[in-house]
């Protein structure tokens, strides 16, 4: 007897919706989406063309009983709103990202899960990248040791912001578009507290909003962790450099195409310690390294499909079968460090803190 499908409807059918839609017809076993909703008449009929219901308001879609789950792809000012109204209507929620232009609106939202007792989750869907997933098996796995610096970087140049991306209102710009992506995956790597954050952000060419940002994160251990964006950049930098004490990593881009150097056995040899002569004159400290000291390590890259896994997941979460991956006080402590980035950025210092 095949499992009784948990059946979802989605808020705002747009691009990502239809992404959404596709996959999850593909991949996932345990939910079926019937139905959608959006205001636009394109978006309808497009709605239509997919084998969907189309709920003619949200009011005909919260007093549908046979949708138990909801996802919000709308704009990000409008994921409050609907979230909560389909908390209220007893609908469990997925909201995409950003989940909140603020923490105080999440707050909000999380309360009303709580009365209503009903799962309410954010598709953090790059913690299963898999330039990530390699840089996460490196460090985890002590392939390289005590990393003190990473560089975490998606740069651009097309100097496009798209739809709602450059709009204010809607919670556009590059930190609560692909900033709050680098920053989830830099939580999910480690639980201790950040203790300051220092934020840059810009505004190259766009009036409203960020299109180029960078915000450096000091956390308790000692570990620098830089995150930047930029929608400006015509030559693109490593997605990922990481020094470590015992080596280093450089993932290029999202082909996972890099290398690990390590120190070797030999890292003890002692060398000369002569004046090498190169092209920015004499020098000892920066002379190169002896070949035999290091040796290269190929990447072991790691390839999830995190539609299953994802999903699935807020399925069995739905049915009492597991706890969701993406848990609310991970997104409570997401929100925290986006608000002390733009806090950053507006008093010009860093914020000392303990988040």
């Amino acid at each position: 007897m095949s499992e009784k499908k948990t059946k979802m409807a989605i808020i705002g059918f747009g691009g990502m919706a239809e992404y959404h839609l596709t996959n999850l017809r593909e991949y996932v076993t345990r939910i079926e989406v019937v139905g959608a909703y959006d205001i636009r008449e394109e978006a309808k009929a497009n709605i239509i063309k997919k084998g969907l219901k189309l709920y003619g308001s949200p009011d005909e879609l919260y007093t549908d009983n046979d949708i138990e789950l909801v996802l919000i792809a709308t704009p990000n000012n409008f994921h409050k709103p609907y979230a909560i109204a389909c908390l209220n209507a007893g609908k469990h929620v997925i909201s995409e990202k950003p989940v909140t232009l603020n923490c105080a609106e999440l707050l909000d939202i999380l309360d009303v899960s709580r009365k209503t007792g009903k799962v309410f989750t954010v598709h953090h869907n790059r913690r299963w990248d898999s330039d990530y997933l390699t840089v996460k098996n490196i460090l985890h796995n002590g392939i390289l040791n005590k990393p003190y610096v990473i560089e975490s970087r998606v740069q651009g140049s097309r100097r496009s912001l798209h739809g709602w991306r450059g709009y204010k209102v809607n919670g556009g710009g590059m930190l609560l578009d692909w900033g709050i992506h680098l920053i989830d995956q830099m939580l999910d790597f480690f639980s201790e507290k950040i203790v300051e954050i220092s934020a840059h952000l810009n505004q190259v060419y766009a009036p409203e909003v960020d299109d180029n940002f960078t915000a450096m994160f000091r956390f308790e251990n000692g570990l620098t962790y830089i995150v930047n964006v930029g929608m400006n950049s015509f030559i693109i930098q490593p997605r990922w450099h990481i020094s470590c004490e015992d080596g280093t990593v450089q993932i290029n881009n999202w082909d996972v195409e890099g290398k690990i150097v390590k120190l070797s056995d030999s890292s003890a040899l002692e060398w000369a310690e002569d004046i090498v002569y190169t092209s920015a004159g004499p020098t000892r400290s920066m002379a190169p390294r002896p070949k035999e000291t290091t040796m290269e390590i190929p990447l072991d890259i790691i390839k999830v499909n995190h539609w299953p896994v994802y999903f699935n997941n807020v399925a069995d979460a739905i049915n009492g079968r597991s706890e969701l991956i993406v848990k609310p006080t991970q997104l409570v402590r997401l929100m925290k460090v986006i608000d002390a980035v733009f806090e950053s950025d507006i008093k010009k210092q860093s914020v000392i803190c303990e988040l």
